[in-house]
């Protein structure tokens, strides 16, 4: 929490901004969309509640998916352990260790058909958090749709795609940026055509904000990535409200209440006025930003973990006061390990509670027209566009990247917030004040050893026994990486013809070679 913050008592401090209630104060589901994207909001349909799972094996995984939609979750969300996510196979040696230890396991057509067993994919949302191979993972479940003969049209969830935020934030990338950009826009292209319900990207502030940003960088820095993502699609020919109304974004509900508040409206606001300004889209849609909240990981302590619970619900709070469309509370264990049933289920239920007990859904943006709320709204619009028009003069959002500019800002945030805690000038409940030397006594999960020996062992066997042609369909692949054509239509070949996502990774590794971080 910051000391320094001005005082938003009166109308004289939205005079001072000169806000104007006919431009800023519009009535929800109207550009700028500033008080939401839809007019009924919460009164027409809850947000989704979508909570994140993902560990150990595919039948494991699954488990608890149906766990939780037994227990009232309305979609799904799934975590891939790290080998998954940097298109690593599970028997690569660099793999070892990793395998189903931060989320699932996918190797193959068969894991994500035990992923997804039972579970009616033309009536669960499915997001999955993955990047570099996004196409890749989003195949595997277009291929499980067809085999059950689920027609791709009746497919609704989200793919992450985002990789410009691995660049700047997190880190699991594969290719240059170059021709991952190439691949999203090929995602855009696609599912324009074959799967029109899908989310094709979900643009991250997450992870930057995870890194150590604050508030308005998460909005500048996310908002230019997806300015990128529309530039890049454009460029190729796309028209812009063919893939505009399908982009989706990605937002973390942190600590400081009112401030998380005003910034999911102030991105609203900001994200359509720059794409009126900068693509005229005809449809309504291409300019509204729907978004999805975490709540933060980062703020979650191993210290006193039940305070996590309160945590979470105060940034539950914060994100569905501030008009989010799908939400994931974390659960308190998480800064001690992956949750337990029952930390996800106390996570669940704390996003019930909020929807059908504290009254808040029945108004459409609640706090719409506090002098406080207003402000900040200006204030974090205004900033973050002076923060986007500064990329823009460096090139755009992969540019800034590139020099390092964005890593640099978020790297700065970072270290001033440690300065905070370490000063005390910001408190944590029990870790640099009200500390206790009790410590934490909740139940861990444990992902044993035994996982990754029997997931090696089924990729194994899954090889020996495939008799499809996969090596000529890997070669059509390498062909069309080559040729420039649009990767999809191989990619799903490959899965089809039972390619595994390693030999599919180091297939496009022949084109498009390895990114390797710069010394900046």
């Amino acid at each position: 929490m910051t000391s320094d913050r001005p005082v938003f008592y009166s109308a004289r401090d939205l005079a001072e901004r000169n806000f104007d209630e006919t431009r800023d104060l519009t009535d929800p589901g109207k550009f700028p969309f500033t008080r939401g994207p839809q007019a009924s909001m919460y009164r027409g349909k809850l947000w989704t509640m979508r909570q994140y799972a993902g560990f150990s094996t595919a039948a494991e995984s699954n488990r608890r998916y149906r766990y939780l939609l037994e227990r009232g979750t309305t979609g799904l969300s799934v975590a891939f352990d790290l080998p998954t996510q940097i298109g690593m196979d599970s028997d690569d040696v660099r793999a070892r260790g990793e395998v189903g230890k931060v989320g699932v396991a996918i190797d193959s057509i068969a894991d994500m058909e035990m992923l997804l067993d039972a579970i009616p994919l033309d009536k669960v949302s499915i997001s999955m958090t993955i990047n570099a191979p996004a196409s890749i993972l989003l195949a595997l479940l277009l291929v499980v749709a067809e085999r059950r003969g689920t027609d791709w049209s009746k497919l609704g969830g989200t793919i992450q795609n985002d990789i410009l935020k691995e660049y700047a934030a997190r880190g699991t990338y594969i290719f240059p940026p170059a021709p991952s950009l190439r691949i999203v826009t090929d995602i855009f292209e696609f599912c324009a055509q074959h799967v029109p319900r899908w989310n094709t990207i979900s643009v991250s502030g997450y992870h930057i904000r995870e890194a150590g940003s604050t508030a308005v960088q998460e909005v500048a820095f996310t908002l230019a990535n997806g300015l990128q993502y529309v530039q890049a699609a454009v460029e190729r020919g796309l028209d812009v409200d063919t893939f505009a109304p399908r982009i989706s974004f990605f937002f973390n509900a942190h600590n400081d209440f009112l401030e998380e508040v005003a910034k999911f409206r102030a991105a609203r606001k900001l994200w359509a006025t720059l794409m009126k300004e900068r693509y005229a889209p005809k449809n309504a849609r291409s300019l509204a930003l729907r978004f999805h909240a975490q709540t933060a990981g980062s703020t979650l302590t191993a210290q006193q973990p039940e305070n996590n619970v309160i945590r979470v619900a105060y940034q539950a709070l914060a994100a569905v006061l501030g008009g989010c469309q799908s939400l994931h509370t974390n659960s308190r264990d998480e800064a001690l390990a992956l949750p337990t049933e029952e930390s996800v289920k106390i996570a669940l239920r704390t996003q019930q509670i909020l929807a059908h007990e504290t009254g808040v859904p029945s108004t459409a943006d609640p706090l719409a027209g506090s002098y406080a709320i207003e402000a900040m709204t200006l204030d974090i619009e205004r900033d973050a566009r002076a923060l986007i028009e500064k990329i823009d003069k460096m090139g755009g959002a992969m540019a800034s990247i590139e020099s390092g500019f964005m890593q640099h800002e978020i790297g700065d945030s970072a270290y001033a917030a440690q300065r905070a805690l370490e000063s005390k000038n910001a408190i944590v409940v029990g870790v640099n004040d009200f500390v206790e030397n009790e410590s934490a006594t909740l139940p861990i999960l444990m992902i044993d050893e035994s996982v990754e020996r029997d997931q090696v062992a089924r990729l194994l066997s899954f090889r020996e026994t495939r008799t499809n042609d996969w090596q000529r369909t890997l070669a059509s692949l390498d062909a069309a990486a080559r040729d420039g054509a649009n990767l999809m239509p191989f990619i799903v070949d490959a899965v089809r013809n039972e390619c595994t996502v390693g030999e599919i990774v180091s297939t496009l590794k022949r084109t498009f070679g390895e990114h390797t971080e710069q010394a900046i």
